[in-house]
């Protein structure tokens, strides 16, 4: 925690790290210092790796409810199947959202033809939780290519915006309430000014160095900016950021495993209805999942 009043910086979270066996995952979201900047309340770095010939990533079958999941790749691809019959390749730059809502289940895995060369993996998976009023909505899925995503580039900066409204720029892809989603790239000696007014933001350093306001980011910690604040983010060797966050959410949420809400009972429920077999599973990828753990890693109950 930053207590000098006149920085830009609120807080640092420092990430939990996985191995996974071939790859890495820092996760900063949730965290016991802060359980979400605006919507998002899970934040993950997969990679970046490259995993050996015929190896390949296979997260079976499991649930989600009151949910949006947001992938986001750099490098490598993913199949998707999710209990509505989706199937969806994602690649680099391109979004792919699931909104769990009542509930759904999902896989994803690396494609065939990644594993016979050896699959890259290098991305970003998020979850966003949904106002208490849509909570409970219908699943769906929504594909959006990396070229339907706008660009803003100019003096050694790219931005491009993954989600909601902010630098001259309007994405595409739904979102359940105020968020701001965006992959910057800066080139050496580059800066950029966070103009955007979200009460709540994020920024993640993935790679490279950068500095707000002058004051440095350490790679893989999520940097909370204060509210009200127009920092300037710059760089000198180059560097490659998420910024993530919106508007603050309406009420405290709960986590368990692969489930968020804003009731304990929701998610008692939902454990119930995975043990008792009571999701249905993706129709071409059902003859496994992952079963309900008894401690999971993901935990975070106010």
């Amino acid at each position: 925690m930053d207590d000098t009043l006149d920085s830009a910086i609120a807080a640092t979270i420092a990430p939990v790290t996985h191995d996974l066996g071939g790859f890495k995952v820092h996760r900063t979201l949730p965290s016991k210092q802060r359980t979400m900047v605006g919507p998002f309340i899970f934040f993950d770095q997969m990679g970046p790796a490259r995993l050996s010939v015929g190896d390949g990533i296979d997260v079976r079958p499991h649930p989600h409810i009151n949910l949006a999941t947001v992938t986001y790749l750099f490098a490598g691809a993913i199949d998707h199947r999710d209990s509505l019959g989706t199937f969806q390749r994602i690649e680099p730059g391109a979004v792919n959202l699931m909104t769990a809502g009542c509930g759904i289940s999902h896989s994803e895995r690396s494609p065939a033809e990644e594993r016979a060369a050896g699959p890259s993996l290098d991305g970003i998976q998020t979850w966003l939780a949904l106002p208490q009023a849509k909570e409970e909505v219908d699943p769906g899925f929504e594909h959006t290519a990396a070229g339907a995503l706008p660009v803003a580039e100019g003096d050694g900066v790219r931005l491009q915006l993954i989600m909601g409204e902010g630098f001259g720029l309007a994405s595409p892809v739904t979102q359940h309430s105020p968020t701001i989603y965006a992959a910057i790239t800066m080139s050496p000696g580059s800066a950029l000014l966070i103009d955007h007014p979200a009460d709540e933001r994020g920024l993640y350093l993935i790679e490279g160095d950068a500095t707000i306001d002058g004051e440095p980011l350490s790679q893989q910690h999520m940097t909370l900016l204060r509210p009200g604040i127009l920092p300037l983010l710059t760089s000198q060797v180059g560097a490659r950021l998420m910024l993530c966050g919106g508007a603050p959410m309406d009420g405290e949420r709960h986590v368990w495993w692969n489930f968020v809400s804003s009731r304990r009972d929701r998610i008692n429920e939902a454990k119930r209805a995975w043990r008792a077999g009571e999701f249905a599973l993706p129709p071409d990828d059902h003859d496994e999942f992952i079963p309900l753990p008894e401690v999971p890693l993901t935990v975070s109950y106010p």
